[in-house]
């Protein structure tokens, strides 16, 4: 958790100590969180009850948490409780912090087929689980497949990343969701779909991309991709081995009743080898404060109000620890990546000026784009005025300390679609330039500059 200063403001949530932000939506944001009875470090999701009754989601939210309670999976993120103020329900999920399986790609390559296939005996064994308990995913893609600090795979947002709809009387779902690149067929059909089956070919993408180190289904054109997917037009590359590739088809099956089922994957020769199955225990679970997190009485034990012990304004700062731990060695490699087909939803950059001069350099850069901005200390909100494909572009900007002369400024989109989120940095990263701090050679930022130290140039001073 990035700590605040002796002096700066702290925000208490019944016995959570709240911290940075670590990614936010349309209806909730995820925080960095400490129990300050156990020291344990944890994630809180927090969703906005206003919202959530507006859009007439009470009676799937109680859901989606009953069965997140009843999920205890050593390869899926764990709800430990569940906490409600008059205006917001607090989600405390387990923190982990070995960063996203695909960064390990994206930094060194494909992965053999014996490590690509522990890593999808994982993702089957929390797929499989979950489905058990009636929970479907909808949108398995590589930012919710995370790893803890023992290499373990852990699945994330389950069930929470995309609130569904009920099963209509067909017996299908009806909600498009997902990301592009590794949705089912039959989710774009728009027609009606098995949560079971749609979810099992997003985990053949995955495999696919752990081994080839790209996607199997590319276009630049959203037209194109689509006709790619409804055809299953997709080649293995050559290393892939001969009963890998027979599984990889099965299960891109653009027909949905003829695609392997997952218990048809765990008999599969390939799948088996080296397997074991997970080894948990299933505790009891009480589901009674899931009702009471809607309770307007307060007199719930659930029922929580957020203390915030106000200080002197001060940057919030974080140590080396958390710093590694934000992005796995924060990665300053390039500002902006496009990985795999995934463009990021943050950036993060370092720099010697102070936070003030940061702050009015993002605002005069910002401002001529045609993006108002709100300001609240050490982070701002960056609104376009133009409503683009998924309305309009929200940016939340966010300074740490981490040296007494070095800041690290995290932008994060926080509404909006990703694409246009990665041209308005491109754009913005041009009146920045002269504060980003960069190695002498004039080349890009080094990756391990902040932690190792190496030579930069100093903040140009007005």
């Amino acid at each position: 958790m990035a700590n605040r200063t002796s002096s700066a403001s702290k925000t208490r949530v019944g016995k959570y100590e709240l911290g940075r932000t670590l990614g936010e939506g349309s209806f909730a944001k995820v925080k960095f969180a400490r129990n300050i009875e156990t020291g344990e470090n944890v994630a809180i999701k927090i969703v906005d009850k206003e919202k959530v009754m507006k859009h007439k989601m009470i009676g799937q939210i109680k859901r989606e948490i009953s069965t997140m309670k009843l999920i205890r999976h050593p390869n899926v993120i764990r709800m430990y409780e569940v906490m409600a103020s008059k205006t917001k329900i607090y989600i405390v999920l387990e923190f982990v912090t070995g960063g996203e399986l695909f960064d390990k790609i994206a930094s060194r390559g494909r992965f053999k087929e014996e490590e690509a296939r522990k890593y999808f005996q994982q993702l089957i064994n929390a797929v499989d689980y979950c489905h058990s308990r009636g929970a479907y995913h909808r949108d398995l893609k590589p930012e919710n497949l995370l790893l803890d600090a023992n290499g373990v795979l852990k699945v994330s947002d389950f069930g929470l990343s995309a609130l569904p709809q009920q099963l209509r009387d067909d017996g299908l779902l009806h909600t498009t969701c997902g990301t592009p690149n590794y949705v089912a067929p039959e989710v774009i059909n728009n027609k009606g779909y098995n949560g079971a089956k749609a979810d099992l070919w997003s985990c053949g993408v995955i495999l696919f991309v752990l081994m080839a180190g790209y996607l199997p289904f590319e276009d630049p054109n959203l037209v194109g991709l689509y006709k790619k997917i409804f055809k299953a037009d997709f080649t293995c590359p050559p290393w892939f081995s001969s009963s890998a590739k027979k599984l990889i088809k099965r299960i891109l099956d653009p027909n949905p009743s003829t695609r392997i089922t997952i218990a048809e994957i765990i008999e599969n020769e390939w799948f088996k080898k080296g397997y074991v199955p997970p080894r948990f225990e299933q505790a009891d679970v009480s589901l009674d404060d899931v009702d009471a997190i809607f309770n307007e009485l307060g007199d719930s034990q659930n029922f929580v109000v957020e203390h915030r012990e106000e200080g002197s304004v001060v940057p919030a700062t974080m140590n080396a620890f958390e710093l590694i731990s934000t992005s796995q060695g924060l990665n300053l490699s390039s500002l902006f990546e496009k990985q795999m087909g995934l463009v990021k939803r943050e950036t993060r950059f370092t720099s010697k000026c102070s936070a003030n001069e940061i702050i009015s350099k993002i605002e005069a850069a910002a401002m001529p784009m045609g993006f108002g901005v709100r300001k609240n200390n050490y982070k701002m909100k960056l609104l376009g005025e133009k409503t683009g494909r998924k309305g309009q572009l929200a940016v939340t900007t966010e300074i740490f300390e981490v040296a007494p002369s070095l800041c690290m400024v995290e932008l994060r989109k926080s509404r909006g679609d990703t694409l246009e989120f990665h041209t308005f940095y491109n754009n913005l990263s041009t009146g920045l330039k002269d504060i980003v701090w960069r190695t002498t050679d004039g080349g890009k930022v080094e990756e391990k500059g902040v932690i190792a130290g190496s030579a930069a140039q100093s903040c140009p001073r007005q």
